[in-house]
């Protein structure tokens, strides 16, 4: 999810009837991974999250949801096996793939198409000739791009730390892990809801799908195929579709029946469909009362940052809640929206903590206040501390 509006910005980053709101029965384990990232069950302090992963579709989902942004990012190197599989085990609700192409046309999961930060693809001699300037949703990026490799190419790189100043520790497991396709994600939830015997949870984002289709690898057609060969394609099956560009979710509607989300940057940014298609709308008349009605025509959700949810005041910190919750809700919209991390950094002024900017902050606080809005949900790269968060706010 950010930069434009298909890009997570760094420090944002991906209502419901009272009824919809119940806790489910059955408990899953929400361990506390306190700094180090390891689960640790059966010992005091483990969070245990109510949820009941049954066959009712999202609205059997425990809220507040916690959905594990790129896996658990804040402790491995984001969309990896082994990132998902840390959200797994540590109780996340959902986890989230973000899906772009390879060149001949697999879906892989990568936050970009540029793979420079998150691959050692500038490591690798054959592929030197490979580095390019695009321009992507109006903004130039020199780098590698997904696009420019085929799968098999693509399954010679490593995966790396996106940003190794901030979260040092998570170099340790560079080269650990590959890029995964999609398919492979599904196999893995298949398989682990096996074991388990419980249904896994996906939140599935197009990645500048209007950029994709111009180069004729359109991103829709090759997802609902993916979802209809799992069997993840029907109104109740265990996943959201989620995209920052509306016309990618409609497309989806008329392809497949998962509950869809669309995804808003800050307020005053265009959708990058509506700025190829001339459309002036902005994300602040999205969030309008009549703009979220005919968001609700075709999507079941939205995605918003959450300085859409409370806005921060000049100095950085926590300003008044915006009416953005209410008014969703009376559209019958969820809100699942995005991201909470635990460095200072990320975190709103008045919750951070000393001096250092990669120290933790008081990440509870902010949870706190954000759960305190009627949030259906939120993206975060420390699912661990979210689920703790939301053990609190559940029993208070």
């Amino acid at each position: 999810m950010a930069t434009q509006q298909s890009r997570h910005s760094e420090s944002g980053e991906p209502g419901e009837p009272e009824e919809r709101r119940r806790p489910g029965r059955r408990a899953v384990l929400g361990a506390a991974v306190l700094g180090a990232g390891t689960a640790v069950a059966g010992l005091p302090g483990v969070a245990r999250a109510d949820a009941k992963h049954g066959h009712g579709g999202y609205k059997d989902l425990p809220v507040p949801t916690v959905v594990a942004h790129r896996g658990t990012s804040g402790y491995r190197p984001e969309h990896t096996l082994g990132s998902y599989q840390l959200a797994l085990d540590m109780g996340a609700h959902v986890i989230e793939q973000d899906v772009v192409p390879t060149k001949d046309g697999h879906l892989v999961c990568r936050h970009e198409n540029d793979i420079t930060a998150t691959t050692d693809v500038a490591a690798h001699p054959e592929f030197a000739a490979r580095k390019t300037t695009k321009s992507v949703d109006g903004t130039s990026y020199t780098g590698w791009f997904t696009e420019d490799f085929t799968l098999a190419e693509l399954k010679t790189l490593r995966a790396k730390e996106r940003i190794p100043g901030t979260r040092q520790r998570n170099t340790l497991y560079d080269g650990r892990w590959d890029v995964p396709t999609l398919e492979e994600v599904f196999r893995w939830a298949e398989k682990e809801g096996r074991e388990r015997g419980e249904r896994i949870w996906l939140h599935i984002e197009t990645k500048h799908p209007t950029y994709f289709r111009k180069l004729g690898l359109g991103l829709e057609e090759p997802l609902a195929k993916l979802l209809r060969k799992y069997g993840r394609h029907k109104k109740n099956s265990p996943n959201f579709l989620q995209s920052f560009e509306p016309s990618s979710i409609q497309r989806l509607n008329k392809l497949v029946d998962p509950p869809l989300v669309v995804l808003l940057s800050g307020a005053s940014s265009r959708p990058w469909d509506f700025v190829e298609a001339g459309d002036p709308r902005t994300v602040a008349d999205l969030i309008k009362p009549e703009g979220l009605e005919w968001m609700a025509s075709f999507a079941q959700g939205i995605g918003p940052t959450l300085d859409l949810v409370i806005p921060k005041k000049p100095d950085g910190s926590l300003g008044t809640p915006s009416t953005l919750v209410k008014d969703a809700h009376a559209a019958g919209l969820i809100l699942h929206p995005y991201t909470m991390r635990n460095e200072n950094t990320f975190l709103p002024a008045n919750f951070k903590k000393g001096t250092d900017p990669n120290a933790y902050g008081d990440a509870f606080g902010a949870f706190k206040a954000y759960f305190e809005t009627g949030i259906d949900g939120i993206f975060s790269d420390n699912c661990d501390t979210a689920l703790l968060a939301r053990q609190d706010f559940v029993n208070g």
